[in-house]
């Protein structure tokens, strides 16, 4: 029962914490305008980056992925000797990523999710984030659009997840991140099939 507990606790702890905007934040503690009610309305880096303030965006982008980083490591050393670890630490990646995407603090108006699934990577194992980061770094410095690379990187996280542990829980718990990221990309899914995305460093 104890150990239901911890990782209910863990669970809802994740999302919690992925429910924290920091995009949002930020901008409060910056004195910038609400990031919802500008640009693409994307509580994000890339959208705070709108304001022209480069540090702000910085600061959302470690801030996004801290707290998924910060979600899996707890989640991995408090489950450790744990024999529900094989479905609390997806659950507790799965709960994180949600809370980004749908937070409870912001009226579950949340961003799209690619700096807290990047760090949510990282913390699962430093290979795979490392692989993963290098696949959006090729397709963008390639094909300069931020959003086909986050796709792309959605798409190989799986599969480089099950190189590295087989079929496990964890991979499922990745593969379903990397779907509602895909989801969360509709726009610039279509915006690229019809050839209006905006390309990296180019202006709206």
């Amino acid at each position: 029962m104890q150990t239901l507990f911890l990782s209910a606790a863990l669970i809802l702890g994740a999302y919690l914490l992925g429910s924290i905007s920091f995009a949002v934040v930020v901008s409060k503690c910056m004195q910038l305008p609400d990031p919802h009610s500008y640009g693409s309305g994307n509580p994000g880096a890339t959208n705070v980056l709108r304001t022209g303030n480069k540090k702000a965006a910085i600061l959302t982008l470690l801030g996004d992925s801290l707290k998924g980083l910060v979600a899996v490591v707890l989640a991995r050393y408090f489950l450790q000797n744990s024999s529900q670890a094989d479905w609390a630490l997806p659950a507790v990646i799965v709960a994180v990523f949600v809370g980004h995407l749908y937070p409870i603090f912001y009226g579950f108006k949340g961003g799209k999710g690619v700096a807290t699934a990047c760090g949510i990577l990282f913390g699962v194992n430093f290979i795979l984030g490392i692989a993963t980061l290098s696949t959006w770094l090729i397709i963008a410095f390639f094909f300069r659009y931020s959003s086909l690379a986050a796709l792309a990187a959605a798409v190989f996280a799986p599969f480089y997840a099950a190189l590295l542990f087989g079929f496990a829980p964890i991979c499922t718990a990745i593969l379903l991140v990397g779907v509602l990221l895909t989801l969360r990309h509709r726009k610039n899914i279509m915006n690229l099939l019809n050839g209006t995305e905006s390309k990296i460093g180019s202006k709206k």
